[in-house]
C-alpha cells in the first residue's frame, strides 16, 4: 500500500467507533461460516483516510484441497466492479474527453444501429438505456474489437429513458467500449492507470487479474457452478469481473466519500463526486430489483430516504452510497461521517437471506459510528 492509505495500527475506538456493534458483526460473520453459508469472507472498515479494521475469515477454496483465506486473498467483486469502470469514465469527463450528456454514438458511431442513436452516456450509467438483457459472447474476452461490434449491435427492449431497469452486464460493456474509443487503450489498462494505481491500490484491486496474481484469487461458489477459470479472471469483465481485497475496496470508497481525495492524492474533484453520487432517478422503481427505488447515481446508488433499500443499511445516513456484488458483497461510503466499509464473501447466496444479512451487516457498522 502507498502512503495514500496507511495501515492504521490504532484500534477502532481511536477513529471514533464503538466496539460493541463491531463485536456483534464479528460474531455474525463467524456464525455464517459455521452454518456453512459461505466458505470465506473479508471485511474492512476505514475512516478519515485510515484503516480501522481489516479481518479475514474462513477459506478461499474448499474443493480440491482446503486453502485458508488470508489478508492477501482476492475476492470476486461481481457488480462492485461497475463503480471501478464508471470511475474511469469520470476521469475522462474531468479531462474534457467525455461528457455525461454525450450520445454513445458520438464515440461509437456503429452504436446508432437498431434505434440507439440518441441514447446518452447518462442514460446508460443510470440503467435507463433500454437494453437491460444484452450481453456479449465469451469470445470477446480476448477480442475487444469483437466486443465493440457486439455491443454496438445490442437491441432495444424498450424506449430509452422510459423506465429504470438494472442493466446487469450491458451498461458497463457500453461504458468500457466508450473508454476504449476515447483513449485508444484497453479499458482494463485505463481503470488500472487512472483509478487504481494513483490511489496506491495496485496490489489490492484488479480488473483483469494477471497470471502472476491468480493464485491469490478465492474460488467462488454458488448453488449452480461458477466460473473460476484463469480465462475469466484475466478477462476483467467491466460489469462484474474485478477482484480485490476488502482493504483495497474500503480505501477506494474512502476516496469517493471524501470528495475524490485519499491522503495526498486527489483523484476526482469534489463537484464531480457530488454529481455522480447523487440520486439521478428519484423514487422511480427498478424493474429488476423487486421495484425498489434504487436511487441510481452515475456508478453507485444512494441510500436516500426510502424504507426499502439494498445493501447500504436501513439505518444508514441518506447520503450513504455504494454498490453490491450479486448474492455476495457490498461496499459503501458515508460522506457525513467519513466512514467506508467493505464486506466480501465467496458464495452467491439467494434472496431473501442475502438481502437480510446485508442489512444486518451494514446496520452494525452504522451503529458503531460515533
Amino acid at each position: 500500500m502507498s502512503d495514500a492509505f496507511p495501515l492504521a495500527e490504532s484500534n477502532p475506538a481511536a477513529l471514533g467507533f464503538a466496539q460493541k456493534p463491531l463485536d456483534h458483526l464479528d460474531t455474525l460473520i463467524r456464525g455464517h461460516i459455521a452454518e456453512g453459508r459461505y466458505a470465506g469472507a473479508q471485511i474492512a472498515l476505514a475512516r478519515h483516510g485510515k484503516l480501522a479494521l481489516f479481518q479475514t475469515y474462513g477459506n478461499a477454496r474448499t474443493e480440491g484441497g482446503t486453502v485458508a483465506a488470508s489478508s492477501d486473498t482476492l475476492f470476486l467483486l461481481f457488480s462492485q466492479t461497475k463503480v471501478l469502470t464508471s470511475a474511469a469514465v469520470w476521469t475522462l469527463v474531468e479531462e474534457g474527453r467525455l461528457s455525461f450528456m454525450d450520445r454513445i454514438a458520438d464515440h461509437l458511431p456503429e452504436f446508432a444501429a437498431r434505434g440507439k442513436a440518441e441514447i446518452t452516456l447518462e442514460q446508460v450509467m443510470t440503467h435507463q438505456g433500454g437494453f437491460p438483457s444484452a450481453d456479449v459472447t465469451q469470445e470477446t474476452w480476448t477480442d475487444h474489437a469483437l466486443m465493440r461490434r457486439q455491443v454496438c449491435d445490442f437491441s432495444l427492449e424498450w424506449t430509452p429513458g422510459t423506465r429504470l431497469q438494472y442493466h446487469g452486464r450491458a451498461a458497463h460493456l457500453v461504458q468500457a467500449m466508450v473508454i476504449e474509443a476515447a483513449t485508444g487503450q484497453d479499458y482494463r489498462d485505463v481503470i488500472r492507470q487512472r483509478v487504481i494505481e494513483p490511489l496506491g491500490l495496485g496490489n489490492d484491486i484488479f480488473v483483469g487479474v494477471p497470471d502472476s496474481q491468480q493464485s491469490r484469487c478465492a474460488d467462488t461458489y454458488a448453488p449452480e457452478p461458477r466460473d473460476n477459470s484463469a480465462a475469466f479472471r484475466s478477462a476483467g469483465l467491466p460489469s462484474g469481473g474485478g477482484y480485490a481485497t476488502a482493504r483495497g475496496m474500503a480505501a477506494f470508497y474512502q476516496a469517493l466519500g471524501h470528495g475524490g481525495k485519499l491522503g495526498s492524492v486527489r483523484l476526482f474533484s469534489p463537484r464531480l463526486m457530488a454529481y455522480v453520487a447523487r440520486n439521478h432517478t428519484g423514487e422511480t422503481p427498478d424493474h429488476a430489483m423487486t421495484m425498489i427505488p434504487m436511487h441510481r447515481g452515475l456508478g453507485p446508488h444512494v441510500r436516500g430516504g426510502s424504507d426499502r433499500i439494498r445493501g447500504l443499511g436501513t439505518i444508514g445516513a441518506p447520503e450513504t452510497f455504494g454498490h453490491g456484488g450479486v448474492g455476495s458483497s457490498y461496499s459503501w461510503a458515508d460522506p457525513t461521517s467519513g466512514v467506508s466499509f467493505t464486506y466480501l464473501t465467496n458464495f452467491v447466496s439467494p434472496d431473501p437471506w442475502h438481502s437480510a444479512r446485508l442489512d444486518r451487516v451494514a446496520n452494525l457498522v452504522h451503529a458503531a459510528i460515533d
